[in-house]
């Protein structure tokens, strides 16, 4: 019986190793989010490749631009680019306020009311976006902001 068990237990946890890898086999390019808290990239896909950056803010945005087994080549809004460990993103779409300081309205209109004012570099989790706006979170606060302005989602893309 405690041999069974030991089985059980070793085939939960790897469907658990596995599980965010198998979260994450769309076609790059595509945009997703650094998870953890402290997110090393290195010059290659596999741990004996020398670490090149430490990201210490989870949240932000990097946009997936190859795949290597569990690993992801990433490209970060400033263009740096490097390999991460599939665990260490995340499917959560974010993006980073690039430009001037902006406003976030309170519809997807130039012409609605500004609900907030965001900076250069504000990360936000993008709720959605349609026709050229998307509606975000910073931390509570939402509102809209010209897609133009967001680095983290494509151009055209629609996002429900």
């Amino acid at each position: 019986m405690k041999r069974k068990r030991g089985w059980i237990a070793a085939a939960v946890a790897l469907a658990v190793i596995v599980t965010p890898a198998v979260g994450q086999q769309r076609k790059p390019p595509y945009y997703a989010s650094i998870a953890a808290s402290e997110a090393r990239m290195r010059t290659g896909p596999g741990r004996n490749y020398p670490v090149s950056w430490v990201y210490v803010r989870a949240d932000l945005p990097i946009r997936v631009i190859d795949i290597y087994r569990d690993w992801r080549k990433v490209e970060s809004v400033d263009g740096t680019s490097g390999w991460m460990q599939v665990g260490l993103l995340s499917d959560r779409r974010t993006g980073i306020v690039q430009g001037g300081i902006t406003e976030l309205r309170e519809s997807a209109s130039a012409d609605g009311r500004v609900a907030w004012r965001v900076a250069p570099g504000v990360v936000g989790r993008v709720i959605g976006c349609t026709r050229g706006w998307c509606r975000i979170d910073v931390k509570g606060r939402g509102g809209y902001i010209e897609q133009a302005r967001l680095w983290g989602v494509a151009p055209d893309e629609d996002i429900n």
